[in-house]
């Protein structure tokens, strides 16, 4: 399993680095399926999109932009088999977890990973943990679930991640929160900014930062 959970995307060089040790080919001659499905529910100028994907267009070699809550499986599921590195963007935690279930990728995930890529952007790292913290998102995050009720993910992993740690934008993600939240879990909660990340190969996981990370 090849995993890059980040929380605001390829932003540095060590987690650059990190993504290339991941790979047998050089960054270049690898295509990325970019997942923009959590963004969708964003009501904003979308900026940290649109970096993100003129950072994966600078990177790889390939971009799609495969979004899965607008096309059937069978065109999805196609082009997911084309691709060398999944990225799955930012966004609605809950809206992306809808729509991996949704969609059935839920389904076959797990065996892409086997063999793929994967990289997590904020809602694209939470979703990959065991748990999604409903209520507690909602303080961190102003997430809305609506009528989303289950707390699972898909358990890729078997820690949690906070995303978007001590950020201006995000100021409840702070030290006094997630202590708080981690007393209601056996769980680990691996805090990092937007400059860090965490990255598995086989089972073998380390934390990748420039900037600021901590474990609850």
């Amino acid at each position: 399993m090849k995993l890059l959970l980040t929380s605001a995307g390829i932003s540095n060089k060590s987690i650059e680095d990190a993504l290339q040790s991941l790979s047998e080919k050089p960054l270049k001659e690898l295509k990325v399926a970019f997942v923009p499905t959590a963004s969708n529910w964003i009501d904003d100028e979308k900026e940290w999109l649109i970096n993100d994907l003129m950072r994966c267009q600078k990177i790889f070699g390939e971009v799609d932009i495969v979004d899965i809550s607008a096309l059937p499986r069978e065109k999805w599921e196609a082009r997911f088999e084309k691709a060398d590195v999944f990225f799955f963007e930012g966004g609605y935690t809950f809206h992306l977890m809808r729509w991996i279930e949704k969609s059935g990728l839920q389904e076959i995930l797990p065996k892409l990973v086997e063999e793929k890529i994967y990289i997590g952007a904020s809602a694209g790292s939470m979703v990959t943990t065991p748990s999604l913290f409903l209520e507690d998102s909602k303080v961190l995050y102003d997430e809305d679930p609506e009528d989303w009720e289950k707390d699972e993910a898909l358990g890729l992993v078997d820690f949690c991640i906070m995303p978007h740690y001590n950020s201006d934008d995000f100021p409840k993600v702070n030290d006094e929160n997630l202590k708080e939240i981690a007393k209601k879990t056996s769980q680990s909660i691996y805090a990092l900014d937007d400059e860090s990340a965490i990255k598995i190969l086989d089972g073998e996981m380390e934390v990748i930062s420039e900037g600021e990370w901590k474990k609850f």
